[in-house]
């Protein structure tokens, strides 16, 4: 056993690093906006068809049947980027290259979100050993990765959405691209591995699916905190586009494009009673917490988490989830609307 997870983990360890996804908040925004369409009840049942098709238990107490309204009750959701493709064969091992923790308070009508990069050293129980939190998902799929998460942060996990690159691709092209500030040159591989097929020179400029994708994975001349960064951007450009008029009747497009490449525990129900954090007519108070830790570039490079670090991110989600406002964590935080 330990010598067949040792080929295992060379066999990870050997593929390229792959490109992290920014998702999960372009799903909800499509629900919530479609409830205020003329072309509504078209919309609601495209995504009632794609979440039926996309819904997939893996042990969770929601799966359990202990039931959670989120119009009234505090919940998390951990979305998982992972690094499938068709030159991969979609096979079963494939590594999670974005991990994103969220807490979601009703009373509050406030976000808290965590990144965790992709390189921290973990322990996960699956395997009964600490290793990179991207491996959790080529050893054990959704399911270990959520347990590798809990265990963390000492926090149940209550939802997952799990989508591949393909994703962000399409609802990209979908919205006939965005525009972006490219921070220096780039050569990137494309979606299927071809080496420097992606060339885009700094500058603001109108990207499509495959050049936004290179932007979102390129850290050649920097490191994954710019990376970060620049992910949040091209998710805000992605909801910037969406937002707009013009990209109304793109939207079955788009949910067609989430749909086929994304696993999830939540219901379409649950969905629906997302729009709870936005249909009052106040702002939805989202902030970032941040994870501190240090390179580790001994033999193996990891990224070793700062222990005060892990505890203050994990009080502040708990707080997060009480009936109360949660207080805020001096210094681990940037406020994000």
């Amino acid at each position: 056993m330990a010598h067949e997870r040792k080929l295992h983990r060379k066999k990870i360890k050997k593929r390229k690093r792959r490109r992290r996804i920014v998702f999960g908040c372009l799903l909800l925004f499509l629900v919530l906006a479609a409830s205020g369409l003329g072309y509504a009840s078209f919309l609601m049942h495209k995504m009632k068809t794609a979440m039926n098709e996309a819904y997939e238990e893996i042990g969770t107490k929601q799966d359990a049947g202990d039931h959670l309204d989120p119009k009234k009750d505090s919940f998390t959701v951990l979305f998982i980027g992972i690094d499938d493709s068709k030159t991969r064969n979609f096979q079963s091992d494939t590594r999670s290259d974005a991990l994103i923790l969220a807490a979601f308070n009703a009373e509050t009508k406030s976000v808290k979100m965590v990144s965790i990069p992709r390189d921290s050293y973990v322990y996960i129980p699956c395997e009964d050993d600490y290793d990179k939190i991207t491996h959790a998902h080529a050893y054990g799929g959704t399911k270990c990765t959520i347990e590798s998460v809990e265990h963390l942060f000492d926090i149940s996990i209550d939802y997952y959405v799990k989508m591949n690159f393909y994703a962000f691709i399409d609802v990209v092209d979908a919205l006939g691209g965005i525009e972006m500030e490219v921070p220096y040159d780039i050569r990137e591989k494309d979606a299927e591995d071809h080496r420097n097929a992606i060339v885009l020179k700094k500058g603001y400029q109108h990207l499509n699916g495959e050049e936004a994708l290179a932007l979102a994975r390129t850290r050649k001349k920097d490191n994954d905190i710019e990376r970060g960064k620049r992910q949040q951007q091209i998710l805000q450009a992605i909801l910037k586009k969406a937002s707009h008029a013009g990209s109304i009747p793109k939207y079955d497009d788009v949910i067609e494009a989430i749909g086929s490449n994304m696993k999830t525990n939540f219901t379409f129900g649950d969905i629906k009673a997302l729009i709870y954090y936005v249909s009052s007519g106040n702002s939805i108070q989202t902030e970032s917490l941040v994870l501190k830790g240090t390179d580790d570039n001994e033999g193996v490079y990891y990224y070793r988490l700062d222990e005060q670090s892990v505890e203050q991110v994990s009080d502040a989600l708990r707080a997060q989830l009480q009936a109360s406002a949660a207080p805020i964590s001096p210094g681990e935080q940037d406020d994000d609307q």
